[in-house]
């Protein structure tokens, strides 16, 4: 019999349901996978208790011949951006260590109540600010993946999602939450291997996810296939009430609605996505990709979304600004660190907390949002880079006038060692170039892996989507999946 760490979240549940194993069967395997991977530091916090009670409540429940929920027997991952009521929830940040919610996020909730359980909060980029999981203040997350011609410096997962792609990658979890603000849940996926998607903004409730800029923050799944996510996506997504960007929408049957037939569907590819420098192998499996959605039965045709350029150094301002906002509320009086020297005034007392709370990345990005906020500089930045979203997003508009969905690289390389990047912050967030656009529209966008690199290391090809249509975003994916046959995995080390 196969593993049953390799199964999808589709096989676990199929095979729960069906008697082959049991729930608790599962939930022993990964819990005991997870207790042997602290290597890669992916889980802050292990949760075995509560992935054994989801079990029980799934045996039970066969046992005595009930319908099963959705995520009947499946563990899973869940980022510690997620409060979750009485488990540590920290961001990955000094400033939380500690905090204890009394209270479940809306998104946790409704996966714990579609009958998953949870194996541990995942490490990540502190606050969410990151691309390659070296700001968590817990220690770096390690991608399970080496390079295979012989460089064996330790890899970067990706970020900020690292300790959920790290995790997946590794057969630690078969699927986990992450956030997307950037391309938060894509970046990461594309880096180890997995499929991840970025919902529409406002179709996952941000109530209890922590936050770092409330206009881009967008919960999704992560999961090994295309499948996987349709999967967790129902579960995930949902009007939510406490929620004022939350989206009152029935949420679609995405997995009974999958097909990799895409006769009818036309596929923009956008000429401003061929950037100077590309490296040879992601030009060729972007190709490749166009090739294989050809061969699903798109129509592919060139498009164009004149103001790309724009949309990183517009990202770099709405960002940081919306977190120099959000993170205001860390000051040391109501909750968290709190750093008081003696003879310090209530100033003195918030400045020493969020100097010994905050990490640098996050320090930089405060600062940053401060500055363009600042009476001298808002008209001059923000005023100006909201401007510019709006153009982006009238370029996607324009776009889809000719096409359904766009097909662009996920990432501009494979994934870099860690160190390689973490002193030029410039470079670390070109990361995001290809990710970023589509967060400012708030449009669904999927990474699939497509192939390997020249060093063993997977690629990922991002489907781009109308607003709302997950379902063409998905479809797409699955075509790109099956025909990519996507086998590769990393061979154990930690």
């Amino acid at each position: 019999m196969t593993e049953l760490t390799d199964l999808t979240v589709a096989g676990i549940r199929d095979g729960v349901r069906s008697g082959a194993f049991s729930a608790r069967e599962v939930a022993d395997a990964f819990v005991t996978a997870v207790s042997r991977a602290k290597a890669l530091n992916a889980f802050l916090v292990e949760t075995p208790d509560h992935a054994l009670a989801a079990a029980k409540q799934a045996d039970d429940a066969r046992a005595a011949g009930e319908t099963l929920k959705p995520l009947a027997g499946v563990p899973i991952g869940m980022k510690d951006l997620f409060c979750t009521k009485g488990v540590t929830s920290t961001a990955a940040s000094h400033i939380l260590e500690g905090f204890t919610p009394p209270y479940e996020s809306t998104v946790s909730q409704r996966l714990w109540d579609a009958g998953a359980g949870m194996l541990g909060k995942l490490n990540m980029d502190q606050f969410a600010m990151g691309s390659s999981n070296e700001t968590s203040a817990f220690g770096n997350v390690i991608s399970p993946w080496r390079r295979s011609d012989g460089g064996n410096a330790p890899l970067a997962p990706g970020g900020s999602s690292g300790g959920s792609s790290s995790a997946i990658a590794a057969r630690l979890c078969p699927a986990a939450t992450g956030t997307d603000t950037g391309g938060s849940i894509r970046q990461p996926a594309a880096f180890t291997g997995i499929s991840g998607i970025k919902p529409t903004y406002g179709r996952c409730s941000r109530w209890g996810v922590i936050a770092f800029a409330s206009s881009l923050d967008q919960a999704g799944p992560m999961a090994r296939d295309v499948r996987d996510c349709a999967i967790m996506l129902e579960a995930m997504s949902g009007f939510d009430a406490k929620d004022s960007t939350s989206l009152d929408l029935a949420v679609p049957k995405w997995e009974a609605g999958l097909s990799s037939n895409l006769a009818g569907k036309r596929v923009g590819i956008p000429k401003e996505y061929r950037v100077d420098n590309m490296p040879a192998e992601i030009e060729a499996l972007w190709q490749q990709g166009i090739d294989w959605l050809r061969d699903a039965g798109a129509e592919i045709v060139e498009v164009s979304l004149p103001h790309t350029r724009y949309a990183l150094p517009a990202y770099y301002i709405i960002a940081p600004a919306e977190a120099s906002s959000n993170l205001a509320r860390y000051d040391g009086v109501r909750y968290g660190q709190r750093e008081l020297p003696e003879g310090a005034n209530l100033q003195d007392m918030y400045a020493a907390t969020r100097a010994a709370g905050f990490g640098d990345e996050v320090k930089r990005r405060i600062m940053i949002g401060t500055y363009v906020l600042s009476a001298g500089f808002y008209d001059a930045y923000y005023t100006q880079a909201q401007k510019v979203r709006t153009l982006i997003a009238q370029d996607f508009e324009r776009a889809w006038a000719q096409c359904d969905l766009l097909l662009t690289p996920t990432a501009p390389s494979a994934a870099f060692a860690l160190g390689e990047k973490s002193d030029d912050p410039i470079a670390m967030y070109l990361n995001d170039v290809f990710t970023v656009p589509s967060s400012l529209a708030g449009l669904p966008a999927m990474s699939v892996p497509g192939g390997l690199d020249a060093g063993g290391l997977p690629l990922g090809l991002q489907v781009i989507g109308k607003p709302l249509d997950e379902q063409g975003v998905l479809n797409a994916g699955l075509a790109i999946e099956e025909r990519a046959g996507f086998t590769a995995r990393p061979e154990a080390w930690w």
